[in-house]
């Protein structure tokens, strides 16, 4: 995920609830400013605005977000703290619609709202250890134990469910790799790309 891939994340048994928690996820770094509209375009084939969810080592979500609580579930909306935040520039609002929604906030931009907010999702090491080991990993490369994760699935299609669909996702859209369970799939190395013909965007986003 550190120098922009995207990961399609499938691990045991699928979750139950009205959000991805890092079993059927889609994951990607945060501090990347170009990685919302990726997501959206390339990945989700929907509006390139469409925010995305902080996943945050529980025992570091105060370094990063004013919740106060956990969050487990990603049902919370709090502030990003206002010491990782960046001012709005002179002149913001002149600004273009789309160019306003595109400033960087944050030094998690990728997950800053328009009103310096985030939708966060607390991982503890109980209920999910193997989540929580890849982004504590991820924090000792990088200095940062949060990433986005969002829903494993495209505008219109339900959330993958089985290996098959994760991998026929996986194949139709510009996912760099898939880990599922301990076995892991660089798109580089598919041979057969054109079996799996991309989704239909059916609008236009800029």
């Amino acid at each position: 995920m550190d120098g922009g891939l995207i990961v399609g994340w499938f691990q045991g048994r699928m979750e139950f609830g009205p959000r991805a928690l890092g079993n059927r996820s889609i994951l990607a770094d945060a501090r990347n400013r170009e990685m919302q509209k990726r997501l959206n375009l390339q990945i989700k084939f929907r509006e390139s605005f469409r925010p995305f969810a902080p996943a945050v080592l529980s025992e570091y979500a105060g370094e990063y977000f004013t919740a106060g609580k956990p969050s487990p579930y990603m049902l919370t909306v709090c502030p990003v703290n206002e010491s990782r935040q960046e001012k709005l520039p002179q002149g913001y609002g002149n600004l273009p619609l789309m160019d306003k929604l595109y400033h960087r906030r944050s030094d998690i931009p990728a997950v800053t709202h328009i009103d310096y907010s985030a939708r966060i999702q607390t991982v503890h090491r109980e209920t999910n250890p193997r989540f929580h080991r890849l982004i504590e990993h991820f924090g000792e490369l990088t200095g940062y134990p949060v990433l986005i994760n969002t829903s494993f699935n495209v505008r219109g299609e339900p959330i993958v469910c089985t290996p098959e669909e994760a991998f026929i996702c996986f194949m139709r859209t510009d996912m760099d790799i898939l880990v599922m369970e301990n076995i892991l799939i660089e798109k580089s190395r598919q041979v057969d790309v054109q079996e799996f013909p991309k989704f239909t965007i059916l609008d236009s986003p800029d």
